[in-house]
This record gives structure tokens, C-alpha cells and sequence, in this order.
């Protein structure tokens, strides 16, 4: 009964998860994404830059010379219309690789491995794979008011042997996260030990 269950879920997870390779009988307990509030907050930024921009254009090329709060000439509006465009342009596209990067990090973790897909930046990107029976310590950290108004916090993994940490950020609810993560771990270990 066991067996096809776990057959059962680890079909259901190849479908839902194919950029994931998953090992015979394994499948993804739980997936994490990163908060959608880091999303709020990148563009939450790039609006602040398109006001900011905004309001240094307002100011440069307002109506004529006599209501304009500072004098410029007819070349000099021209090269600065241009800047503030090409600043706008240079937002936009901050804001959405910003998003792209911020979208692309996840934690899978399955009844047997931990995998965490990162992408620090544009041209960079990396896979960490862990066994569950490897892993020695599992916390969450939350820092500032932010984090604890929010519900915010990183998550922590360290491994026996090496004493890598391996960490995700910006996670929703850490507190429950890592409870799932621990029972996993614990599960693991009480496998292997019986084996």
C-alpha cells in the first residue's frame, strides 16, 4: 500500500515539478518560493525612481522661462528629455530582471533530498542537493521588525561533516517550513538507522 502511494506521489510530482530529477519512489513535499512581499518591494522601489525622475523632469522643462524653477535652453531641454527617457528605459528593465532573479530561487524538498535552484544574478545560477540523513541542524532566523511583522525569515540547513549552511531567504512562515523540514529529517534519519 505504501509502495503505490509513494508511486502515486512521485508521479504527481514529476508532472507538477519536470525541471526537477527526481530519484525512483521520491517526491516533493513541500516547494518554496520566495514572499511576494519582495516583489511589492522591488517595484515599490522602481516607482519611487520613476517619481524621482519624474519630478526632475517636471522641474527642468516646466512651461516658459518665466514659471520653469531653473532656466534651460531649448538644446539643453532636448539632451536632458534624453537622459530622463534613457533613465526610464534603465528602470524598467532593472525592475524586470530584478523580478526575474527574485522569481528563479526555490527550495524543493522531497521525502528523500533537499534541492535548492538559486539564481544570484542574470548570468549565474546553481543547484544544491542534499540528503535529508546529512543534514544536522534546521532553524529560521528572522531580523528586524520587518521580518516579524511580516512573517518573514530565512531559513537555515547545516550538514554533518563539511559544516555547510546552506540558506533561503524571504521565505512565508519559516516557523512552519522548518517544522515540515525537521520531521522529514528526522524520518530520514530513523529509516537509515533501521536499515
Amino acid at each position: 500500500m505504501k509502495a503505490d502511494l509513494a508511486k502515486l506521489h512521485h508521479a504527481r510530482s514529476a508532472k507538477d515539478f519536470p525541471n526537477i530529477d527526481l530519484e525512483k519512489d521520491e517526491y516533493v513535499v513541500l516547494a518554496l518560493n520566495r514572499s511576494k512581499l519582495g516583489l511589492i518591494l522591488i517595484w515599490a522601489g522602481e516607482a519611487l525612481g520613476f517619481v524621482a525622475l519624474t519630478i526632475i523632469l517636471v522641474l527642468f522643462m516646466s512651461g516658459g522661462s518665466d514659471s520653469s524653477l531653473f532656466e534651460v535652453n531649448d538644446a539643453a531641454k532636448s539632451y536632458l528629455y534624453m537622459i530622463v527617457f534613457a533613465l526610464y528605459a534603465a528602470l524598467l528593465v532593472s525592475g524586470l530582471v530584478g523580478t526575474m532573479i527574485y522569481r528563479n530561487n526555490h527550495l524543493f524538498v522531497t521525502n528523500k533530498r533537499v534541492i535548492q535552484k538559486s539564481r544570484p544574478n542574470l548570468l549565474a545560477n546553481s543547484t544544491n542537493i542534499i540528503d535529508l540523513q546529512s543534514i544536522e541542524d534546521v532553524s529560521f532566523r528572522q531580523s528586524g521588525l520587518f521580518d516579524y511583522i511580516f512573517k518573514l525569515g530565512t531559513i537555515r540547513m547545516s550538514t554533518v561533516g563539511d559544516e555547510t549552511t546552506y540558506t533561503f531567504n524571504y521565505v512565508d512562515t519559516p516557523r512552519d517550513e522548518i517544522r515540515t523540514i525537521t520531521r522529514l529529517v528526522h524520518k530520514a534519519k530513523d529509516k537509515n538507522s533501521k536499515a
